[in-house]
């Protein structure tokens, strides 16, 4: 069974969440503080931590380090939802970034999505043709020169990834950025960050990202992962 550590100062979300992801079949130990984080990574074995960064006695950041070291995927859901704050978790090794308010069908698919890779043997490296997405470094190239995506780019980068050769609607997508955004993102916001994504990282003659009129979008290129 999945063990999950859950660390959240906040009662009510930690109790939501808690009942949530138990509904989903997994097991789940809370605490609220960092020390009591720092001492449960130590004594108990988990499958995943997912942790709020702002804590009574200092930062969820400094878990994610012990965390990572014993091979542990880490998920942030805090309320610090800046795009520096964003980027600082995914730099520190954090394998997702979850910013409050969040829906709990959210915080559920995320973290089937962090576990189903941390299943794959540490594979953390995607390649789309000549680009590259180093999942564990939050970082994109193509042919080799780094791409600057945005926070909300980026999410959406791997929104994509998540479900290769899967035609999603506009609603899921809308759905895999809302929380990195911290605000409404609507229809014609999606429209405009699908038109940087491709911009940045499609070649004329080769298409990452196509068009299904009337449904949604599909991620074109062969994805493969590798060390």
């Amino acid at each position: 069974m999945t063990r999950i550590l859950l660390i959240e100062d906040d009662d009510t979300i930690a109790r939501g969440l808690a009942y949530s992801l138990e509904q989903e079949g997994w097991t789940v130990t809370c605490f609220g503080t960092l020390a009591e984080g720092r001492a449960a990574l130590e004594t108990g074995s988990f499958e995943l931590l997912l942790a709020d960064v702002g804590l009574p006695d200092g930062s969820g950041y400094d878990l994610c380090a012990a965390a990572k070291s014993r091979g542990i995927p880490v998920i942030f859901a805090t309320a610090r939802g800046d795009e520096g704050s964003v980027v600082l978790g995914l730099d520190m090794g954090a394998d997702d970034y979850i910013v409050k308010p969040f829906r709990l069908r959210e915080v559920a698919s995320r973290i089937r999505a962090v576990l189903r890779r941390a299943a794959g043997d540490g594979e953390h490296i995607a390649r789309l043709g000549d680009v590259t997405i180093d999942m564990q470094r939050a970082q994109v190239s193509r042919r080799g020169q780094p791409v600057l995506l945005t926070a909300l780019e980026y999410r959406l980068l791997l929104t994509f990834l998540a479900h290769p050769g899967q035609t999603l609607t506009r609603g899921q997508l809308l759905e895999g950025i809302w929380d990195v955004a911290g605000n409404f993102v609507n229809d014609n916001t999606l429209s405009v960050y699908i038109k940087r994504l491709r911009e940045k990282l499609e070649s004329p003659d080769k298409p990452l990202i196509v068009t299904v009129r009337g449904i949604g979008y599909r991620l074109e290129a062969d994805t493969h992962a590798a060390q």
